[in-house]
């Protein structure tokens, strides 16, 4: 059994460190919840965003890259967070880091679906982009009722966004690492999309689904720290008998 692991968390699109607080919270002692934060957020708010997934995942390299070697790590992300979660371990495996032991990814397809670069809706006008973020229901009614706090949030969003589906696919041989997928019953993705991250691993993938909408994470925030554990052989202070 493993004593203490690191698993980084990375944000989705909009989101921050902070968007983790409840899996800090939920989670033994024996994992360690290191949240990152994207330029021009929560702890970094005064930094200019950046647009460009490269980029992006270039920034998270120079967080973790002195931190990898030292120990045992996992990484996770949800949505655009779980598609740099990839881009990352690629970037730690070709600079000859330690790899992580697991990837743990929810709320988004494989890589290599090309659904995610057709939408283009960063491009959308004002109206329609909020709409797309309502549909996903994970921003809170006081936040797109208030004009003062959309104005804060749509730049943050449509950069994150840009990102994201600007992405392009490089095709790779496959990494030697467990992967486990979670996805929401009500999430626009289709099976067969979602199934792609079977083409990034030599190992047989568990794909999981729960109950909600894109962010079923903020209603599922126990069962989820509860696979991580259980996938990286660490006793979860929760006790089913």
């Amino acid at each position: 059994m493993i004593k203490s692991i690191n698993l980084f968390c990375l944000p989705f699109a909009g989101g921050n460190k902070y968007s983790y607080r409840d899996y800090i919270e939920k989670a033994p002692s024996a994992l360690n919840i290191v949240s990152l934060d994207y330029p021009g957020r929560g702890s970094r708010i005064k930094e200019p965003l950046v647009s460009d997934i490269n980029v992006l995942a270039e920034d998270l390299y120079s967080q973790v890259k002195n931190k990898v070697d030292q120990g045992v790590y996992a990484i996770y992300g949800h949505s655009m967070g779980g598609l740099l979660a990839y881009m990352l371990t690629r970037k730690l495996i070709d600079n000859n880091h330690r790899p992580p032991v697991h990837l743990f990814i929810t709320g988004t397809s494989g890589p290599s679906d090309t659904t995610r670069v057709e939408k283009k809706r960063f491009l959308m006008n004002k109206e329609e982009f909020l709409q797309e973020i309502k549909d996903f229901g994970g921003m809170p009614d006081e936040i797109l009722q208030s004009e003062e706090l959309l104005y804060y949030f749509e730049p943050i969003l449509r950069s994150d966004f840009t990102a994201s589906e600007n992405y392009k696919y490089e095709d790779r041989e496959p990494l030697n690492i467990p992967i486990t997928v979670i996805t929401g019953t009500d999430e626009d993705m289709k099976e067969e999309e979602i199934k792609l991250w079977q083409k990034e691993s030599t190992k047989t993938v568990d794909f999981r689904q729960m109950d909600g909408n894109h962010f079923f994470i903020f209603n599922h925030g126990q069962e989820i720290i509860d696979i991580i554990c259980k996938k990286l052989y660490i006793q979860s202070k929760v006790y089913h008998i």
